[in-house]
């Protein structure tokens, strides 16, 4: 069964316009890694939570081509061995 986890801060923010969006400031004590994150509602609460990482193919799709030209690799055979 899991465990609920329990919130033990607590703290009254001020909300302002920015446009025609409300906007809040995330006090530093609840900072959380990264520049995005994930906002739900559920009932009365809005939740913020970080975004989680992007997979690595995300992350590959979104590199630049590389532009220098790599030297040829010679391919030699592998070394006899014998057992």
């Amino acid at each position: 069964m899991p465990r609920r986890t329990t919130i033990n801060h607590e703290r009254h923010v001020k909300v302002f316009k920015n446009g025609r969006d409300q906007a809040v400031r995330i006090p530093r004590e609840f900072a959380f890694p990264g520049e995005e994150a994930i906002m739900r509602k559920e009932g009365n609460r809005l939740i913020i939570e970080p975004a989680p990482p992007k997979s690595l193919l995300a992350v590959l799709a979104m590199l630049q081509p590389l532009s220098e030209d790599f030297p040829a690799v010679v391919d030699l055979p592998p070394d006899l061995v014998d057992f």
